[in-house]
């Protein structure tokens, strides 16, 4: 088959290597979103896709737009016979869902119809879920509500990360697309209907969500620290006003009666206790504010960080 690939960030970088390394599909060219000043410095940074597809010599587009009808002719003239996207950025428009004889392909890293939208993996740990997944699906013109293809399950400990289970999915994400591009083939891909009456949405992150509200439960606060590890990560703050960023929680069984929520229980060997709205956690990973990740006890002999000290709450 002759396939345009459409993807930005890592997440896709290994759908399009398994595309490009199999070998038996003719890569078109490679759509990634436009090269983009970031940090501080404003330095030009290109895309993970855009940075594989250059050491892999494969051609690629950045259109600003995908809408623009210059991109959309630039298409036509390509002829492909299906469209594959990964967190590519942009919504297609009907123009390029109906291009391909094929029609379009989006490997989305959910169990659909649950967690459509643009964080589907952070959500899943946000929201304390068992399992994962990702879901290969027909593209329409909705929010990820396309029929769908093939589903691969993954299940999730209690001590992953999002990172953890970025990377996991992205694996199965490029296995499962080469399964069904071979059943494309073969005549034998089955597409289901979603369940829109049982779909839910991972919204884009926001500002407000990186700080820790310790009046929740604690295994919901654990689930914010690993759910935003290794980005953006979760922060409360000291009783200074400055931020410091926990990447490594546990919950813990605690006998420490009295202790308000965001009030540090006690001192550790491997970090130290902190007081939620039900129960405790263990802080095992910290980063000070402009300052390195390290261990929770190594940060409190550095910042003396003593028992009785209360993270602050309210803005």
């Amino acid at each position: 088959m002759k396939i345009v690939f459409m993807g930005s960030p890592e997440f896709a970088v290994d759908t399009l290597a398994a595309l490009h390394k199999e070998g038996k599909h003719e890569l078109l060219a490679v759509v990634t979103q436009p090269d983009r000043p970031k940090g501080r410095g404003r330095k030009i940074l290109t895309t993970a896709v855009k940075d594989y597809s250059l050491q892999a010599a494969l051609p690629v587009l950045q259109p600003e737009k995908v809408r623009s009808p210059e991109f959309i002719a630039q298409l036509k003239a390509l002829r492909p016979d299906l469209i594959v996207v990964v967190a590519f950025g942009q919504l297609l428009p009907r123009e390029i869902l109906d291009l391909p004889r094929l029609g379009c392909l989006n490997v989305h890293a959910s169990l659909l119809p649950k967690y459509r939208g643009a964080a589907p993996i952070h959500y899943a740990i946000l929201r304390g879920e068992a399992e994962s997944g990702v879901t290969v699906m027909q593209m329409d013109e909705g929010m990820d509500t396309g029929a769908m293809l093939a589903k691969y399950t993954v299940s999730i400990t209690q001590d992953m990360t999002m990172g953890d289970l970025h990377d996991i999915l992205k694996a199965k994400g490029a296995e499962l697309l080469l399964k069904v591009l071979s059943e494309i083939e073969k005549s034998i891909a089955a597409a289901v209907a979603q369940n829109n009456s049982e779909a839910t949405y991972a919204a884009l992150l926001t500002k407000e969500i990186e700080r820790i509200n310790w009046n929740l439960p604690a295994g919901e606060v654990h689930n914010k620290v690993r759910g935003l590890n290794p980005w953006p990560g979760a922060y409360t703050l000291l009783p200074n006003g400055r931020k410091l960023k926990l990447w490594r929680t546990r919950v813990i069984e605690s006998l420490h009666d009295g202790c308000k929520p965001g009030e540090v229980a006690e001192l550790t060997d491997t970090g130290f206790v902190v007081a939620c709205g039900e129960g405790f956690i263990e802080v095992l990973e910290v980063q000070p504010e402009s300052g390195k990740k390290m261990p929770a006890a190594t940060y409190c002999n550095g910042h003396k960080l003593n028992k009785g000290i209360k993270f602050i709450i309210e803005g």
